[in-house]
């Protein structure tokens, strides 16, 4: 992606050293270069976790970051050129022409001590969802904040009021936490020429997301912290781009909640790819668990661990091989493979003959429950709503993203504001995607190799793993998820290109939920656990 030259723009002053009696000569700012900022928000308060009472400090503000390195190094946090930094004469009159800046909204949590003041070394943790274009409330008010909005398991819950409690399953007994919402997204916002196509787009929101958290490593005296990102959905893939991009802070630990890495492991539109049949493997599992899970199968197998297993085997050896056959696969055999998915999925041998063996994943959640007149959930197939339209041949909408998406965009906007005392007569925009100025640039440039214009950052992950052998991953996700299928996660690990000595730094922990384990709260319970081991692990 091409980044702006910001030369014209600006230029460094060095302060004599000499001792002379000389006026130092200052171009004015301009008020244009600097934006008004709202002030950092600062409250205390308490939770309690696992029986213990948790007193800690909220931080709720801005950190601004240039679009490259060196735009980035004339700025303080709050967005305002730093003293050495003269303003060129030449600086444009209007903000729009003025270089790019992200100015990125964030909530931070630090526990306290017994007298009050912040507690001594601990690891910070950053987190952010994905989209891309969405905001973090998600993770922040559903998974380890010490607030969450309350919303039942697997049904569309009443209107307001939604119910904000303390959060039990927060991680601030063992981890500092930093939530993040991305360049535009929430109370973040860019400005400057050009910025959309500065901060859109894999290469730039992930240099984003790094200027950002050195900035915050600095502004918090946090440098010697043990430090992990927590990445969800498409922030899965930032978080990769972020692990190399942070070679030299040695991150000890990087969490992929829901990860796809490679977009051409997609199982959304397979069809457009002919000749990669991956997708139609890797989500084979997660289609016989949706089914299991809506007893849609001729044979009800007991468990559905066990059940997901004997899958997995046959999608990468039996139906994987047909699938690689193409055209050259025999009649006989095609038939077989064909019962054999009918039996693993519920859908009609005769379906799966007619999708010549290769079912997307909206095919699928059309068809599961299509005789009942219902469409069967993406993101979490638990869920279920009416069909939009009776007669389509794939899902029209995702029934679990309406069930839940009220919920907590109400419970942020009331959370930050109420709580944390931020944003007052601000927007908070929980999404971006309906923006008719808002595209995602995906070319990418991975660490030492070739540019290339896809989503594939398992070479970002490989490297950082090299580069740092000791960081741990740890992988989860939910085997109810048809967007980023768990058996996609595996297999992408599985294929990162790392000695195999490195595989061993890689946790795997998948339960029965959906793309957003924790709106179970059994589940959340269960991966707060793994990550305090995960944080914490035994000497």
């Amino acid at each position: 992606m091409p980044i702006r030259n910001v030369a014209p723009y600006l230029a460094f002053a060095l302060c004599s050293l000499q001792g002379l009696a000389q006026q130092e000569s200052r171009t004015p700012v301009p008020e244009t270069r600097k934006p008004a900022a709202l002030p950092d928000s600062t409250t205390e308060n308490s939770v309690t976790i696992s029986g213990h009472k948790v007193a800690y400090r909220a931080v709720a503000g801005t950190i601004t970051v240039g679009a490259t390195d060196a735009a980035d190094a004339t700025l303080a946090p709050d967005g305002q050129l730093l003293p050495d930094v003269v303003a060129n004469p030449t600086d444009p009159a209007k903000p729009e022409d003025a270089p790019p800046t992200a100015r990125m909204f964030y909530a931070a949590y630090f526990k306290k001590d017994g007298t009050g003041v912040d507690a001594g070394p601990r690891p910070v943790m950053f987190f952010f969802n994905g989209g891309p274009g969405s905001a973090t409330l998600w993770l922040h008010m559903g998974s380890f904040g010490p607030r969450r909005v309350m919303t039942p398991d697997t049904d569309h819950p009443a209107g307001a009021p939604y119910m904000l409690v303390d959060n039990k399953y927060s991680l601030l007994d063992v981890t500092d936490m930093v939530f993040i919402d991305a360049p535009g997204t929430g109370f973040s916002s860019i400005q400057g020429k050009e910025k959309e196509k500065a901060f859109w787009g894999i290469d730039g929101d992930a240099h984003a997301f790094e200027r950002f958290i050195r900035k915050f490593l600095t502004k918090y005296d946090r440098w010697n912290s043990p430090k992990y990102i927590f990445g969800e959905s498409y922030g899965t893939p930032r978080a990769a781009v972020l692990s190399g991009l942070l070679q030299n802070v040695d991150l000890n630990g990087i969490v992929l909640l829901s990860a796809i890495l490679s977009y051409s492991n997609s199982p959304d539109s397979p069809r457009w790819n002919p000749g990669i049949d991956e997708p139609y493997a890797l989500v084979l599992p997660s289609f016989a668990a949706t089914a299991f899970y809506h007893h849609k199968l001729p044979t009800q197998p007991p468990a559905l661990v066990p059940f997901l297993h004997e899958v997995e085997a046959f999608a990468t050896g039996e139906y994987f091989q047909a699938l690689l056959a193409g055209a050259t696969l025999p009649d006989e055999k095609r038939v077989a493979i064909a019962a054999k998915l009918h039996s693993y999925t519920g859908l009609a041998a005769e379906f799966w003959l007619k999708a010549d063996l290769r079912v997307s994943g909206p095919a699928f959640s059309k068809a599961l429950q299509d005789n009942d007149g219902l469409t069967t959930g993406r993101l979490d197939s638990r869920f279920k709503g009416p069909d939009m339209y009776r007669l389509g041949g794939e899902a029209d909408y995702d029934p679990m993203f309406p069930a839940f998406s009220a919920a907590y965009v109400t419970a942020i906007n009331q959370y930050l504001r109420t709580e944390l005392r931020y944003g007052k007569d601000q927007t908070y925009k929980a999404t971006i995607w309906g923006d008719p100025s808002f595209t995602w640039d995906s070319h990418h440039q991975p660490p030492g190799g070739p540019p290339a214009n896809s989503v594939n950052t398992l070479p970002d992950l490989a490297y950082a793993m090299k580069m740092n052998p000791k960081m741990g991953v740890l992988l989860a996700g939910g085997y109810f998820d048809l967007g980023t299928p768990y058996f996609e996660g595996v297999f992408e690990m599985r294929h990162l290109p790392v000695p195999s000595a490195l595989q061993r730094n890689i946790v795997y922990k998948y339960f029965e939920s959906g793309h957003m384990v924790y709106v179970n709260e059994s589940v959340l319970q269960q991966l707060r656990e793994d990550l305090v081991a995960f944080l914490c692990p035994v000497k």
